[in-house]
Protein backbone atom coordinates (compact mmCIF):
# COMPACT_ATOMS: atom_id res chain seq x y z
CA UNK A 1 0.00 0.00 0.00
CA UNK A 2 1.29 3.49 -0.92
CA UNK A 3 1.36 6.10 1.81
CA UNK A 4 -0.43 9.38 1.12
CA UNK A 5 1.46 11.29 3.78
CA UNK A 6 3.23 14.32 2.37
CA UNK A 7 6.14 14.00 4.77
CA UNK A 8 6.98 10.39 3.94
CA UNK A 9 10.30 11.38 2.28
CA UNK A 10 11.49 13.46 5.21
CA UNK A 11 13.71 12.07 7.93
CA UNK A 12 11.78 11.25 11.11
CA UNK A 13 13.14 14.31 12.98
CA UNK A 14 11.83 16.69 10.27
CA UNK A 15 8.40 15.12 9.84
CA UNK A 16 5.70 17.45 11.12
CA UNK A 17 8.15 20.27 11.85
CA UNK A 18 7.36 23.74 10.54
CA UNK A 19 10.23 25.07 8.42
CA UNK A 20 10.91 28.82 8.52
CA UNK A 21 11.71 29.95 4.99
CA UNK A 22 12.51 33.50 6.09
CA UNK A 23 16.32 33.11 5.84
CA UNK A 24 16.03 31.91 2.25
CA UNK A 25 13.66 34.77 1.39
CA UNK A 26 16.05 37.27 2.99
CA UNK A 27 19.10 35.94 1.12
CA UNK A 28 17.20 35.95 -2.17
CA UNK A 29 16.17 39.60 -1.62
CA UNK A 30 19.71 40.63 -0.65
CA UNK A 31 20.96 39.53 -4.07
CA UNK A 32 19.02 42.48 -5.54
CA UNK A 33 20.28 45.18 -3.17
CA UNK A 34 21.67 48.49 -4.47
CA UNK A 35 24.75 48.86 -2.28
CA UNK A 36 27.76 46.55 -1.94
CA UNK A 37 26.42 43.99 -4.38
CA UNK A 38 29.84 42.36 -4.57
CA UNK A 39 29.93 41.17 -0.93
CA UNK A 40 28.34 37.98 0.30
CA UNK A 41 26.17 38.65 3.36
CA UNK A 42 24.85 35.83 5.47
CA UNK A 43 21.78 35.38 7.62
CA UNK A 44 21.93 34.02 11.14
CA UNK A 45 19.48 33.58 13.97
CA UNK A 46 19.29 36.51 16.41
CA UNK A 47 16.78 35.99 19.21
CA UNK A 48 13.41 35.40 17.58
CA UNK A 49 14.46 37.06 14.31
CA UNK A 50 17.19 37.06 11.68
CA UNK A 51 20.40 39.08 11.57
CA UNK A 52 22.22 40.03 8.37
CA UNK A 53 26.01 40.00 8.71
CA UNK A 54 28.32 41.19 5.94
CA UNK A 55 31.98 41.99 5.30
CA UNK A 56 32.57 45.72 5.81
CA UNK A 57 34.27 46.49 2.51
CA UNK A 58 33.87 50.26 2.91
CA UNK A 59 35.88 49.94 6.14
CA UNK A 60 33.82 52.75 7.68
CA UNK A 61 32.96 50.59 10.68
CA UNK A 62 35.77 48.02 10.75
CA UNK A 63 39.07 49.38 9.36
CA UNK A 64 40.24 45.81 8.77
CA UNK A 65 37.18 44.96 6.66
CA UNK A 66 35.85 42.32 9.03
CA UNK A 67 32.23 41.25 9.30
CA UNK A 68 29.70 43.65 10.77
CA UNK A 69 26.02 43.47 11.68
CA UNK A 70 23.87 45.11 9.00
CA UNK A 71 20.24 44.65 10.05
CA UNK A 72 17.94 42.63 12.27
CA UNK A 73 14.54 41.50 11.02
CA UNK A 74 12.28 40.51 13.88
CA UNK A 75 8.73 39.19 13.60
CA UNK A 76 6.15 41.20 15.51
CA UNK A 77 3.93 39.48 18.03
CA UNK A 78 1.24 39.06 15.37
CA UNK A 79 3.58 36.71 13.51
CA UNK A 80 2.70 38.20 10.12
CA UNK A 81 4.33 41.63 10.37
CA UNK A 82 7.97 42.50 10.96
CA UNK A 83 10.23 45.03 12.65
CA UNK A 84 13.34 46.27 10.85
CA UNK A 85 16.34 47.34 12.93
CA UNK A 86 19.61 48.96 11.88
CA UNK A 87 22.83 48.56 13.83
CA UNK A 88 24.12 51.48 15.87
CA UNK A 89 27.78 50.54 15.67
CA UNK A 90 28.93 53.32 18.02
CA UNK A 91 26.68 52.16 20.86
CA UNK A 92 26.71 48.47 19.88
CA UNK A 93 22.90 48.32 19.90
CA UNK A 94 20.00 47.68 17.54
CA UNK A 95 17.88 50.69 16.55
CA UNK A 96 14.28 50.19 15.47
CA UNK A 97 13.82 51.81 12.03
CA UNK A 98 10.36 50.55 11.07
CA UNK A 99 7.66 48.23 12.36
CA UNK A 100 4.38 46.81 11.13
CA UNK A 101 5.94 45.86 7.79
CA UNK A 102 5.36 42.81 5.66
CA UNK A 103 8.57 40.88 5.06
CA UNK A 104 8.72 42.03 1.39
CA UNK A 105 8.34 45.68 2.49
CA UNK A 106 11.05 45.32 5.14
CA UNK A 107 13.37 43.68 2.62
CA UNK A 108 12.72 46.45 0.08
CA UNK A 109 13.76 49.09 2.64
CA UNK A 110 16.83 47.09 3.58
CA UNK A 111 17.93 46.48 -0.01
CA UNK A 112 17.14 49.94 -1.41
CA UNK A 113 18.84 51.88 1.42
CA UNK A 114 19.59 55.18 -0.40
CA UNK A 115 20.86 56.86 2.81
CA UNK A 116 23.21 54.05 3.83
CA UNK A 117 21.38 53.33 7.07
CA UNK A 118 21.93 49.58 6.80
CA UNK A 119 24.90 49.32 4.44
CA UNK A 120 27.40 51.89 5.86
Amino acid sequence: MISCRRDRHLPPAAAGRVVDLSPARILRALAGRRRYKYVQPRVEREGDGWKIVSPNCSRHIDPLGGEIDIAWLRPAESGTLWQLHSRDHVNQAWRLEAEGLTLPDALFRLCDDPLGVYWP
